[in-house]
């Protein structure tokens, strides 16, 4: 499974308006919710934040990664968003936040999630890459992007 296997246009958002980081992590949710996989969207949204809890996901160089697992969820659900303006996420380097990658996988299922969240984290921390995003005026483009970028990678 690739990244862009979980992802399609309806997923993606290009300059998402958020307030705050509870903020950013309900619109996330409210935007993969539009997979048709969510059973329980309130038991999504509660073992979203129960992670967060545990320690921030915002993992560095403006990026995070939010992320849980619940069988509240018939298969893998991500969303991606470029906000609008960079926000505080409580990231492990200080900086502010401007691309977020919602991951949300079945308890059943956690080879799978872990290695998502190493290819997603992978390809963030590519410095060129972020660039690229940065720069995508559309959610094609950056669908596109993530596309191109997996061309070399294994299928999971």
């Amino acid at each position: 499974m690739k990244i862009s296997d979980i992802l399609n246009e309806d997923l993606i958002e290009v300059n998402l308006p958020v307030t705050d980081k509870e903020d950013a992590i309900n619109k996330m949710i409210d935007l993969a919710s539009k997979s048709g996989k969510f059973i329980d969207i309130d038991e999504v949204r509660k073992s979203v934040f129960e992670r967060e809890k545990l320690v921030s996901t915002g993992v560095g160089k403006g990026f995070a990664i939010p992320h849980s697992k619940t069988d509240s969820v018939s298969d893998v659900v991500a969303s991606f968003a470029v906000l609008k303006e960079p926000i505080d996420f409580e990231s492990i380097d200080g900086e502010p936040v401007k691309f977020i990658f919602l991951l949300i996988g079945k308890d059943s299922h956690l080879n799978i999630h872990i290695k998502l969240l190493s290819r997603i984290s992978r390809l963030m921390n590519n410095d060129e890459f972020r660039d690229k995003l940065q720069h995508a005026d559309t959610k094609e483009k950056i669908l596109n992007l993530f596309k191109e970028e997996e061309k070399s990678y294994i299928d999971l």
